[in-house]
């Protein structure tokens, strides 16, 4: 290698070393935040909520990665939103403040403090969860994640699934417990496009 090749490489060495990790703005239109829950030991209730902002975060050479996610609480989505005759739906019951208590926190929020990954992709995510103004410890296994070139715009899009699980007492949602379950089962779809410098 001539020497002003050599010396142009050398240069390029400390730039590669303090590379920033690629960013991805979350996709609202694909990305979603399922749950099911137990309904009086008879059936399971599935519900999503509709409206998640966000972004992440990873460099695979430093196994780095960064999560932050926004969910309005007031977009949760069991497919009861018609009452008919009743005095309300189960999705507007969700809303009040035996539940999710939409008026007063119009935000549930996950925050990651580490990414653990297996090979070249994330694999869990320790982070906290807050709900109904209560913090908490949520671990998320990422089940499935890729990478490819979006059609339009012409970008990278990355994303997968994440699941967890929690109890939803621990943020102080008790109504109709034993009857409606505890434990709340968690299924993340998410996709972001990365951002460009």
């Amino acid at each position: 290698m001539s020497r002003p090749l050599f010396l142009l490489a050398l240069a390029a060495l400390p730039v590669a070393a303090i590379a920033a990790p690629d960013t991805y703005t979350l996709d609202s239109f694909h990305t979603f935040p399922n749950f099911s829950v137990d309904h009086l030991g008879i059936a399971t209730i599935y519900g999503r909520f509709n409206k998640t902002s966000g972004k992440f975060s990873f460099d695979r050479a430093a196994g780095t990665g960064s999560v932050e996610l926004a969910v309005e609480t007031a977009s949760v989505d069991t497919g009861d939103g018609d009452k008919g005759s009743r005095a309300r739906s189960r999705d507007e019951h969700l809303r009040t403040a035996d539940f999710f208590n939409v008026a007063a926190f119009p935000q549930m929020t996950y925050k990651s403090a580490q990414v653990v990954f297996k090979s070249d992709n994330p694999a869990t995510i320790e982070g906290e969860l807050t709900l109904l103004g209560i913090t908490k410890p949520l671990t998320l296994s990422i089940e499935r994640f890729n990478c490819n070139q979006a059609v339009a715009p012409v970008r990278e899009r990355c994303g997968g699934n994440a699941t967890g699980k929690f109890k939803r007492s621990d943020f102080g949602m008790k109504t109709a417990l034993p009857g409606i379950g505890d434990e709340v089962s968690l299924l993340i779809m998410f996709e972001g496009l990365k951002v460009l410098n």
